[in-house]
């Protein structure tokens, strides 16, 4: 309710300045070489190599007419399949160059997995790194290509003929990737990024250069970056929040790029943090976790620090205070968003209150709507009331690649993309994410939203970390199961111990009655808790059969 007694709706729309940028991602980037091509763009850590823009934007426009030279043309799916590194990032814009839509491979894929990405989306060529940990991209590509019998070239990172798409390239060449690049446009699909598929089979989210340029760019603008900046990037680049957050942007204001190292790894994230004097740092909350546990973290010089985004769950107040603190973070912002838009739709702004940085998601972007409605009826719910989180705008997707149907259910017809997330707008139009709308669990006609009951487990002492599921009750339909991790030291934990300490804090019915004690939880590469996997762990540990 405002100062006039109305009720206001759940609903917000974002700054209208900075404009929204109208170039490709290739026109901009080549502006930001031009103007800074001396600043340091893409520092590979664990490679002991550094690129300037400059050598950044050479090094782009030769992969690009090698790509060209190797038949590819605008629109052609270009799969890129690999860890982090300095590759990775040369062929996003080299892809983008050219009109090609370059598609996202998760590096944690298997051989199913990749078969049905190089099938979905029709692949030309993929782009793979050489065997790291245990993934031997490019034996699992070649098998793919023999049991599909598509003409799919395969080119590995380092290999004579990756060598020969970075050749110098001619006159000729350079003024054919020129024309190529004249013929795209700002809302061309230039890359694909595959949905977890935690509901069945990945869908395709096809972004454009007008999607993931301007998110970039209005990520960047809040976390006031400048060319000053160096943004150090432990977090995956097949992800919007490395390639789009991360990269874009950086490039779109001259900042470096610090990759520290192909996966993460708490010690070299902050080597690379000191080494290269970085002013922002990413990463999902258990990132930050185990960098602030490390053994010698006090030998790492942080001082640099001032900015950097947490995302993918909710930060324990704990934790964000700590960052402040001992990460010199003072201005660190948290992001909310999904691959559908590009990612981000709601950000803190680097002056918010702590409270706001770990109770919210922060308010709408520059340029966006929000609005949370009755999952029900579609209507924009009062403030203060739980419903679906929608958004609107330029950063909303073109759609799941030849999936309409699937594209249907989550765009409507006024361009709302509908996420599936529950949310809450308070009365200065900051949101809290408090869950999925597939999570809710429903225990004897009552419906529960877990992230109320984890926020509450949080406060318990020997409780580092919880994450609460509903599993299958003949009585009740369903009941709750807290799969918890324990601070160290602390050696047991039991659903007894649980209860005790709920019991007239918190309404009977949310007091969950199983508890699950784990070292880690499964998750995504890009932090996001997979509770579909713990619901089916749970379920198996239980007994509880097949339903």
């Amino acid at each position: 309710m405002n100062d006039s007694g109305i009720v206001e709706q759940s609903y917000a729309r974002g700054e209208d300045l900075p404009p929204l940028l109208d170039q490709t991602v290739f026109d901009n980037f080549a502006v930001t070489a031009g103007r800074f091509g001396d600043n340091l763009a893409i520092a590979d850590a664990a490679a002991g190599r550094t690129w300037s823009y400059r050598e950044m934007l050479r090094d782009v426009r030769a992969l690009a007419a090698g790509l060209r030279r190797a038949g590819v043309r605008r629109g052609d799916r270009i799969g890129v399949w690999s860890p982090n590194c300095a590759e990775w990032v040369l062929a996003q814009y080299a892809t983008a160059a050219i009109g090609a839509i370059l598609v996202n491979i998760n590096p944690s894929y298997r051989q199913n997995e990749v078969d049905f990405a190089l099938r979905d989306v029709g692949i030309s060529l993929v782009l793979v790194s050489p065997p790291f940990k245990d993934s031997d991209y490019p034996a699992m590509v070649a098998a793919a290509v023999r049991a599909l019998a598509e003409p799919i070239a395969l080119v590995v990172f380092g290999s004579p003929e990756w060598e020969a798409l970075l050749a110098e390239p001619t006159e000729t060449e350079l003024a054919d990737v020129a024309r190529a690049g004249a013929e795209c446009a700002v809302d061309d699909p230039i890359n694909i990024q595959f949905t977890s598929g935690t509901t069945g089979a990945p869908k395709g989210a096809t972004l454009t250069h007008r999607n993931i340029l301007n998110n970039g760019y209005l990520v960047g603008e809040l976390l006031g970056y400048t060319e000053a900046d160096r943004v150090c990037l432990p977090v995956p680049f097949y992800h919007c929040f490395g390639m789009v957050m991360g990269n874009l942007a950086a490039t779109t204001h001259g900042c470096a790029m610090v990759i520290p190292a192909p996966a993460f790894d708490p010690a070299a994230t902050l080597a690379a943090v000191s080494e290269f004097s970085c002013t922002s740092l990413y990463g999902v909350p258990t990132m930050f976790i185990a960098e602030l546990a490390l053994p010698d973290f006090a030998a790492h010089d942080l001082s640099s620090l001032r900015t950097g985004i947490m995302a993918g769950s909710p930060c324990p107040e704990q934790v964000m205070q700590e960052v402040v603190d001992r990460m010199h973070m003072d201005e660190v912002s948290i992001c909310y968003g999904m691959t559908e838009t590009s990612p981000v739709s709601t950000q803190t702004r680097t002056d918010d209150a702590l409270a706001r940085r770990v109770g919210t998601v922060g308010r709408v972007g520059p340029h966006l709507e929000i609005k949370v409605v009755d999952p029900a009826t579609g209507e924009t719910v009062p403030r203060g009331t739980a419903g679906e989180f929608c958004t609107r705008g330029y950063s909303v997707m073109l759609g799941y690649w030849n999936q309409p149907d699937k594209t249907a259910e989550a765009l409507d017809g006024a361009g709302w993309m509908h996420t599936g997330d529950i949310a809450v707008m308070d009365a200065d139009g900051y949101v809290q994410v408090t869950g999925r709308i597939k999570d809710m669990v429903i225990r004897g006609g009552e419906n529960i939203y877990p992230r109320e009951i984890e926020e509450f487990l949080y406060t318990h002492p020997d409780i580092l970390d919880v994450q609460v599921v509903g599993v299958p009750d003949e009585r009740y339909g369903e009941e709750l199961m807290a799969w918890v991790r324990l601070r160290d030291g602390v050696a047991d934990f039991t659903a007894d111990d649980l209860r005790e300490f709920a019991e007239g804090k918190i309404a009977r019915h949310k007091i969950p009655k199983f508890v699950h004690v784990v070292d880690e939880f499964p998750m995504t590469v890009t932090g996001k808790v997979r509770k579909v996997d713990m619901r089916a762990t749970a379920i198996e540990l239980l007994g509880l059969g097949i339903e």
